[in-house]
């Protein structure tokens, strides 16, 4: 596909400095996230795995105890494409969102997604 486009190392670094807490490591854009617990890793794979299905862009993640590794890459070219880096952004945007001082909400009273 035309947008399948692999990102070069200079693409990657460029892309990299606006996504906080990922990497690039042996081919795929990834990022390990640190929960409070069990519970909220759990909801934290659905949460990424519900993201990529509507993308219809689909990492592997690696589920423990108190953490997720999500990797990101474009199967189909075996690299890293703007598929991935784009995805990660909305990944980020959604699951480390916490309510503003401005807001009703009080928001989760312990360490959260990190």
């Amino acid at each position: 596909m035309a947008d399948d486009v692999v990102l070069t190392e200079e693409q990657l670094a460029q892309e990299l400095e606006s996504l906080s807490g990922w990497e690039v490591r042996d081919g795929w854009l990834r990022r390990q996230y640190q929960t409070p617990g069990f519970a909220h890793t759990m909801m934290l794979a659905n949460t990424v795995g519900f993201l990529a299905e509507a993308a219809w862009h689909h990492p592997d993640m690696s589920v423990g105890y108190a953490h997720l590794t999500v990797k990101l890459q474009t199967h189909r070219v075996r690299a890293v494409t703007m598929h991935d880096t784009e995805l990660a952004r909305k990944i980020d945007e959604v699951v480390t969102w916490l309510p503003g001082e401005e807001s009703a909400l009080d928001g989760f009273p312990k360490k959260w997604i990190h």
